[in-house]
């Protein structure tokens, strides 16, 4: 069970102090780079990655929001993802992006909205190292979580498990207090947990909190 808080709900002025927050009890970071296009925000770039890498030891867990992924990954690999994750709707051939980004020593999730189902992608799944279900409708932090989206991840859990594959399933979106136990019940491993994390006053203590819910 890891648990990647999203830097997106951080003070980006001030990001290696915010980053400093989590550096202890965190699995991951998570990166959110939102387009404008794709979905209806902008975040930031690869310069943000590079300030991250600087910033912590930790791996950092790239989710790209963003039309026609394959024309940026080498800009996120070369500044420090770890993890890159694109999107099956916005990618024209998911399974040759994911053997180049695998070609440069990362490992690459499959991220899925809302809207797409399980039975979409499956045949392409093992092609993956993770697959981040999308648990609102990607493009806006402080969402609450689409409970319907605990069948899709008991689903993607259960062909897994059958197909006995080494593939991580993430929730992402709306992950707190209330939310996180239901996810981890389905068959969720990873979990991006952004405002529930920033907004608590000791963003690292809330992170061993909900460890321990999902530990539970």
């Amino acid at each position: 069970m890891m648990i990647t808080p999203s830097i997106l709900n951080a003070d980006f002025a001030h990001i290696s102090d915010e980053i400093a927050k989590v550096e202890q009890q965190a699995d991951w970071l998570h990166l959110d780079v939102m387009d404008g296009h794709f979905v209806p925000n902008l975040s930031f770039g690869p310069a943000m990655v590079e300030a991250a890498k600087r910033s912590s030891n930790l791996p950092l867990d790239v989710h790209l929001m963003i039309t026609e992924p394959e024309k940026w990954t080498s800009q996120y690999l070369k500044a420090g993802a770890s993890n890159i994750s694109f999107h099956f709707e916005a990618c024209a051939d998911s399974v040759a992006l994911a053997a180049e980004i695998r070609k440069s020593g990362a490992t690459v999730g499959l991220a899925i909205k809302p809207g797409t189902s399980f039975e979409q992608i499956s045949d392409i799944l093992p092609n993956f190292d993770l697959l981040l279900i999308m648990t609102v409708e990607p493009g806006f932090g402080g969402q609450s979580f689409m409970p319907e989206m605990l069948t899709k991840i008991t689903t993607a859990r259960e062909f897994i498990s059958n197909h006995q594959l080494n593939i991580k399933i993430q929730a992402d979106g709306g992950v707190n207090l209330s939310t996180i136990k239901a996810a981890a019940d389905a068959g969720a491993d990873v979990f991006v947990t952004g405002s529930v994390v920033y907004s608590a006053d000791d963003p690292g203590d809330m992170i061993n909190t909900l460890r321990k819910l999902i530990a539970n």
